[in-house]
């Protein structure tokens, strides 16, 4: 199938944690960019927390280090070309540098597991003229929860013109949540963790990846709003939210 490059060239790619999902969808959207050799391509890695010990369990750590610092040297070893321009900013998404870390024409793959970062991530693309932003995440595995079920949300922006509801639209708890971003929490509430399903993670990577290529297909129907998976139930369902918008193509 044809692929409108353009989303990704206009700008940058950004990714915003990198975490059980974030390093997973890092490592496969490098290696989809740097197969693409004859395109130059800017990716920005984001995350102000470390990889510990404690995280082995559900990901293939690079380094102990900060994790987007970490995966970008990784990934520079693995699949660095010329052309293909990876850099990294070791700080969390939050007020005072979000209009530095999402700017104008970018293409956002948001892997976070607070509510709170949604939210700021989605008002912050609101605000621009043309934007691409996929958002994935999971459930952990606590209060009796298996930790099999996953979503995955696509908004866009084009031409100043929303062709996806906004993240919160139909998710209070991404418009009023209850939880903090991570530059709002004390070392002790960062230090709790939830546990995760590796395979979990893996599949919402997957979805996200499959969300990436599928809105660069050349006229192509309107992509998805939504996709809802559970591993343990072999789900993967996608939702349109509301009527699909048409356009003459992605947006330049």
């Amino acid at each position: 199938m044809p692929l409108d490059l353009t989303p990704l060239t206009r700008g940058r790619v950004v990714v915003i944690g990198l975490g059980g999902i974030g390093l997973i969808l890092a490592r496969y959207v490098t290696l989809f960019l740097a197969a693409l050799r004859d395109e130059e391509f800017r990716l920005l890695l984001c995350d102000g927390d470390q990889f510990e010990q404690g995280n082995a369990y559900r990901m293939d750590i690079p380094d102990f280090d900060n994790k987007a610092a970490a995966t970008a040297r990784q990934l520079t070893e693995l699949f660095g070309r010329p052309g293909l321009h990876i850099r990294w900013v070791p700080e969390y998404i939050k007020d005072a540098n979000a209009a530095t870390m999402i700017q104008e024409g970018d293409f956002v793959l948001l892997a976070v597991d607070n509510h709170a970062t949604r939210r700021l991530v989605a008002r912050r693309c609101a605000e621009l003229k043309n934007v691409m932003l996929i958002s994935g995440g999971n459930d952990g595995v606590e209060n009796g929860e298996r930790g099999s079920y996953g979503n995955v949300q696509v908004f866009e922006r084009r031409r100043g013109k929303n062709m996806h509801p906004p993240l919160e639209q139909f998710h209070p708890e991404i418009a009023n949540p209850a939880d903090k971003r991570p530059d709002e929490m004390s070392c002790v509430e960062l230090a709790a963790s939830v546990p995760q399903l590796l395979f979990t993670n893996l599949a919402v990577a997957s979805a996200m990846c499959s969300a990436l290529w599928r809105s660069l297909v050349a006229n192509a129907a309107p992509i998805y709003d939504e996709v809802c998976l559970d591993v343990f139930e072999a789900v993967n369902q996608p939702h349109w939210l509301v009527e699909p918008q048409r356009g003459n193509g992605n947006a330049k």
